[in-house]
Order: C-alpha cells, then structure tokens, then sequence
C-alpha cells in the first residue's frame, strides 16, 4: 500500500532543522495551490498538493501529460576563466573538453578518498560552464570548489546564481507543452542532456528569458527551465494553465526517481560511497577506476516496503547489505527499493530476505531502472 505520509516522515527526519527555513521565490504560489509544505535541505518545500502523491507519480507517467515541479532550491553555479574547464576536471570526475556546447552531462564532486561529495549536471557554454549541484549540498560544494581554486594557477571564478529559479516540467507532453512556448527552438533537434538559451512566449504574450535543458529525475522526458526569480511565478503560472501540467511535490519526485533508478544523495550515494560502489563508473574516466566490495542494486519486495537503513540477509542469515531507499512503486504496483550488497550477493535474480515491518519477507535483487526510461533522442 502507498503512503505518502511515510514519505513525508523521511524527509523530517534527513533534512529538518532548527534554523530558519529558507523559501523559493515560489513559495507563495506552493501554499495558495494547497500544498503540504515540509522542511527539505534548509527549505519549506511542497511535498504533494490536493491530488496526492500516487496521482501526481502517475500523471507524470501518463502520455501526453506532464508535472511541474519546483527545484529551485538547487544550487545553480555559473563557472568562468578561459581554464574553466581545466578546473573543473580538478573538481568532478570525468571528461569535460568532449562536450559540446549547449551539452549537459551527470558528474560526480569526489573528495581526496574517491567518495561522493555531490552529484551534479554539468552544461557547456562558449563563454562559460552552468552547474546545478544538490540543495543540502551546495554550501559543502562551494566550500570544496573554493579550496581547489585556491591551490589552481589557471584563470577561473565560481559565481553562485542567486537571482534565478528553477523548475523542472517532466512527462511525455512536456515537449508538447513547452513548443507552444519555444517558436525560436527547434524541439526535435533538442535531444536529452542538452540546453539553450532561449525567450519563451508565454499565452499573454509576455515573454521570459531561460535557460531550458532536456534533462530530468523522473525517467520521462523533460525539462529543467532556469527563470528569473522575479519572472517565476508568471512563468509557473503560465505552464499551470495548460490543462496537461498538474502541480507535483517532492513525493512524487522521490517515487519516480526511484522508480527510475536514479540516486538520491545523503541516501543512496554519500561522501563515504565511491563510485564504482554506487554503478556510476560510466560517468568518470578509466584512469580512476578500481574495483570495490560492494554494489548498488535494485530490489522487489514481496510484501511492504522496506526503509532506509533495513539490513539485507542471505540464505544462511548472514547481514550482506542495507537499504538505502525503499517505496511502492505506483507504476508496478510492487514494492522496490535500492541498497548496497556485497558483490557475491549482488546478481540479478537473487533471493535475499529484508524485515520490513517487523516481518521477513523476500527480496529478489531486480534490473534498474524498475520502469524503463523514456528520454528524447533524435532518430
């Protein structure tokens, strides 16, 4: 059974503070939606509005719809300096000078041991690099990025983008959604991991200029769209009018990045995980390479959902992995999850056992990502 407060629950607990929350510039147009409001990495962030999280997870799956979704709480960065590139190689893993411009890709921020500080989407520009970073992450990124720049003797500045917002419209009629806005770009030619700069015409003719990147973290195709803060709640407005786009929270996210395969920081990746343990080793180069005694994998559940933390047991009860994220899948109907196991116990079709609810129930190490991935690449 799916249960959005469960959800709700996880969030308190790993982002909650006793300091002040911060709000996006689309704070007020959450609350006067109706949406649930909890504390998410420093930020009052809607976890679901009135049609509920399992809705919201299946609208962004149903074709020739999408959801709009608020991620302005992310870091946005903006690097220059003709050795921008060079830098940033010092700074993620992998190799920046291939990508063209207006390309984007997923890169990891490792610290001196090979551990996940961060995941990031990294874009290239002629006259700079764009980089959005995770929201309880970025002050960590930032302080990390300053100390390598202090040490780096090439020309180069981080700049953190504060005046802009960020949100992500996702599911098969986003495209459909957003051409009606975009007369200067050729959709079709837009593939995945790539973005422009571009005006978009809104309904009243108003226009906004963004950022507008084909990426996303539900699986479907879609867009993350950088807008300026003072033109945001227009522009979200605007997308709300179209009858496909329905107002989504960080339920729905989280069940659909799952879903999907896809890692949550703090959870599934941390500074303690590398990334050849999380199955990331297509996003760093071979020169960083090694063989680790663990592995991310998926997993279906027989029964409820098992959280975060529940340790996984082979066939003789001995402990041979934990839980790093669990929920129902609304899409399948079935419980999954990821953890991290040892590699002997970590080949598609193996029969583990997980207490969930203080029951031992089965869980069968499963292919991900759990729904296949819909994203747009030309023909």
């Amino acid at each position: 059974m799916f249960r959005p407060s469960s959800i709700t629950r996880v969030f308190r607990r790993s982002f909650s503070s006793s300091a002040e929350l911060k709000k996006t510039p689309l704070y007020d147009l959450h609350v006067s939606l109706g949406g649930k409001m909890v504390p998410f990495a420093g930020y009052s962030m809607p976890v679901q509005y009135s049609a509920g999280v399992l809705q919201s997870h299946l609208h962004t799956r149903e074709q020739g719809k999408a959801s709009l979704f608020d991620v302005s709480h992310m870091g946005q960065l903006r690097i220059t300096g003709k050795d921008r590139l060079q830098f940033l190689e010092n700074v993620v893993v992998g190799d920046l000078q291939a990508l063209d411009s207006g390309e984007a890709k997923l890169s990891l921020i490792t610290n001196d041991k090979g551990g996940i500080i961060d995941d990031c989407v990294i874009s290239r520009y002629d006259d700079h690099m764009y980089v959005v970073v995770n929201a309880g992450n970025q002050d960590i990124d930032l302080v990390h990025m300053h100390k390598l720049l202090d040490n780096f003797n090439g020309d180069a500045a981080i700049e953190r983008i504060q005046n802009r917002a960020l949100v992500a419209l996702q599911g098969p009629g986003a495209v459909d959604v957003i051409e009606t806005l975009a007369p200067n770009v050729n959709l079709k030619d837009l593939e995945f991991m790539h973005g422009v700069f571009t005006p978009l015409k809104l309904q009243d003719g108003k226009v906004v200029d963004v950022i507008l990147t084909r990426c996303g973290y539900t699986g479907e195709d879609g867009f993350e769209i950088s807008v300026l803060s003072k033109d945001s709640e227009m522009f979200a407005r605007a997308l709300l009018q179209d009858p496909r786009v329905l107002e989504s929270g960080l339920g729905a996210r989280d069940s659909l990045r799952l879903e999907a395969g896809l890692c949550l920081h703090g959870h599934d990746i941390t500074a303690d995980t590398t990334p050849i343990e999380a199955m990331l080793a297509w996003t760093i180069g071979k020169r960083r390479r090694e063989e680790g005694g663990k592995k991310r994998v998926g997993f279906v559940v027989e029964g409820a959902a098992a959280r975060e933390g529940a340790e996984l047991f082979d066939g003789n009860d001995k402990v041979v992995g934990h839980v790093t994220s669990g929920t129902f899948s609304p899409s399948l109907k079935k419980a999954i999850g990821m953890a991290y196991v040892d590699k002997s116990s970590g080949k598609l079709g193996t029969e583990l056992h997980v207490k969930a609810r203080n029951k031992t129930q089965k869980a069968v190490i499963s292919k991900m990502p759990f729904v296949p991935a819909n994203y747009y690449k030309k023909e």
